[in-house]
């Protein structure tokens, strides 16, 4: 019987130091995981600079044109990116065409 009992105490403490470790990596993971997203979220919450859009033109076109074409064009980009909502492009449009 004393052998019975050494073992089952034995199975008991290898098993309560694989429960604890596995309880700490997980933690850990879970550490590293929660860091991870915080960066990402920091990185999308920086504003991304918008670098102009080269105009392809094949007819020529007046400066004030042109203007307003590359104008058009970040405003779409910015949309785009989520940076200007719909109501928001939609006005910024009809104050450059109107």
């Amino acid at each position: 019987m004393p052998g019975l009992l050494r073992g089952v105490a034995r199975t008991a403490v290898v098993a309560g130091t694989a429960t604890a470790v596995s309880n700490r990596v997980s933690r850990r993971q879970q550490g590293r995981w929660a860091e991870q997203e915080y960066q990402q979220a920091q990185q999308q919450a920086a504003p991304q600079p918008v670098a102009p859009a080269p105009v392809a033109s094949t007819a020529p076109l007046t400066d004030d044109m042109s203007s307003k074409i590359d104008q058009l064009k970040q405003l779409g980009d910015l949309k785009a990116q989520g940076v200007l909502t719909e109501a928001e492009f939609a006005e910024q449009k009809r104050r450059l065409l109107g």
